[in-house]
């Protein structure tokens, strides 16, 4: 069968009658098909995936990150917003879409007339009529494909978009995954500085009270003690915080209690080195924004001809066919068959004015794209070296701890024989407390940072969980969704 939308101009009253009997009445709701140009769900993207409302998390469990983001793309109001444009955007494809069909009225009038002559008393005439009237474009220049071209390509702009936003949606539950549980092991170590702190300061009473220590040495270490418990306090209301900002990003109550699972922390490896260039171009391939920009582009050049088309000819078909009544004249029908022509001649300029406002749109438009293409490369030269200096500064800050340890251990067991001075035993205390601190967001710092790249390349999506539904997955080598 040929599209609708693929007939030649000069058929285009025979294909509207055509298109009139194919659609039938199963499809009056949506004649032209566009809802099967959207994504089947709001949280699902354009290209095709999982749909992530169709398993809900099992109750009575705890969420893990696929959990997370499930919950984020099904329930975030920013997916629904996104979905919502893409069904205004295919609405407008509809009613540009109406322009190839005809126009059908149906009119009618009635109505009693009395007249009053001075001599020959009242006149009536009287009647009622009905009229049928079907007009039909048959040549425009160009308008009217171009004003359908121009609706369909924001269509798929706003699909694109619509998949963007999924990204964003996806990054930022991983990201507060990520810091929920970077702020909790940040609470635990600071509780563990704490604890060690309070051995020093009953270390250094004793040594008061038996008299080998001195006042400074306890007001010192009750100093440091109190630090501690500064830092445990502000680490645990952090870690309330990144708790409330997990939840709105699922759509849910800040205050809303979850149980979320601890992710598996992952040592580095070199499963995504790769030559940065390579990167970009895959990024520029897959990026739904980019596709977006791409189809905006197409939408103002279609502009662009229908502007031009507006100053050409038109040319229309109308029929009409009616039926009366009147006191006066017995039933009547009457019929009406004609081609009109409309040749604009002069119009204020306005529509030279209109074909420069849609050219300077084009070249807005290449713009946008130009600069997001050179920020895709920023994004892509961005995270890639953060990751590789996550994986550097995680191993560093591994070796810093064993190191802080090993020198506490040494302070304490010297303090504790005698041997050693309180601010030697504070300053390693201090240390190894920093050291456990930078420990803990080296961790999450390579996770984050993984997460990152796979946003700027393009390819976070469910599938990019990894298979313990609690990593992500850089895959370069999967088929890039678009040209």
């Amino acid at each position: 069968m040929i599209p609708c939308d693929r007939m030649f101009p000069l058929r285009r009253l025979a294909a509207a009658a055509f298109c009139l009997a194919a659609l039938g009445p199963a499809r009056a709701d949506d004649p032209f098909g566009t809802e099967n140009l959207l994504p089947p769900a709001p949280g699902r993207p354009w290209t095709g995936g999982a749909d992530p409302c169709a398993y809900p998390a099992p109750q009575g469990q705890a969420l893990t990150l696929a959990n997370v983001v499930d919950r984020a793309l099904c329930a975030n109001p920013q997916t629904r917003q996104a979905w919502s444009a893409t069904k205004i955007q295919a609405a407008e494809l509809g009613r540009s879409r109406a322009a190839e069909l005809p126009d059908v009225t149906l009119a009618g009038n009635g109505g009693l007339n009395r007249t009053w002559l001075a001599n020959s008393g009242t006149v009536q005439q009287d009647n009622v009529s009905a009229t049928a009237t079907v007009s039909y474009l048959l040549y425009d220049s160009g308008a009217r494909d171009a004003n359908i071209e121009f609706a369909r390509q924001l269509l798929a702009a706003a699909n694109w978009s619509h998949s963007a936003t999924l990204q964003s949606v996806f990054l930022s539950a991983i990201q507060n995954y990520y810091r929920l549980f970077a702020a909790r092991a940040n609470v635990n170590a600071a509780t563990e500085s704490e604890k060690a702190s309070l051995e020093s300061l009953k270390a250094a009473q004793f040594r008061y009270r038996v008299g080998t220590g001195t006042p400074a040495d306890r007001l010192q270490a009750q100093t440091a003690y109190s630090q501690t418990v500064l830092t445990r306090t502000r680490a645990e209301g952090d870690a309330r915080r990144e708790a409330g900002a997990l939840a709105n990003s699922m759509g849910l109550d800040a205050d809303t209690a979850l149980e979320i699972a601890p992710p598996r922390i992952e040592a580095p490896d070199m499963a995504t080195e790769s030559a940065v260039r390579e990167l970009v171009e895959y990024a520029r391939k897959l990026r739904p924004d980019l596709a977006a920009a791409d189809a905006k582009i197409q939408a103002a050049r279609a502009q662009v001809r229908a502007a031009q088309a507006a100053g050409k000819p038109t040319v229309s078909l109308s029929a009409s066919t009616g039926i009366g009544n009147s006191n006066n004249l017995d039933s009547f029908g009457t019929g009406a068959i004609g081609v009109s022509v409309s040749f604009p001649l002069f119009t204020g300029y306005r529509n030279t004015y209109e074909i420069r406002s849609a050219q300077a749109q084009v070249e807005a438009r290449e713009a946008d794209h130009d600069v997001l293409r050179s920020q895709i490369a920023l994004d892509v030269w961005n995270a890639w070296q953060s990751l590789v200096t996550e994986r550097t500064a995680l191993a560093n800050a591994e070796d810093l701890f064993r190191s802080a340890l090993e020198s506490d251990n040494v302070s304490r067991g010297r303090y504790r024989a005698g041997a050693g001075t309180l601010i030697d035993l504070l300053n390693a205390q201090s240390a190894l407390a920093s050291a456990r601190f930078q420990q803990v967001q080296a961790q999450y710092n390579w996770h984050l940072s993984k997460a990152a790249l796979a946003s700027a390349l393009g390819t976070l999506d469910l599938a990019s969980l990894a298979a313990n539904a609690d990593t992500i997955r850089i895959d370069t080598s999967r088929s890039p969704v678009r040209k």
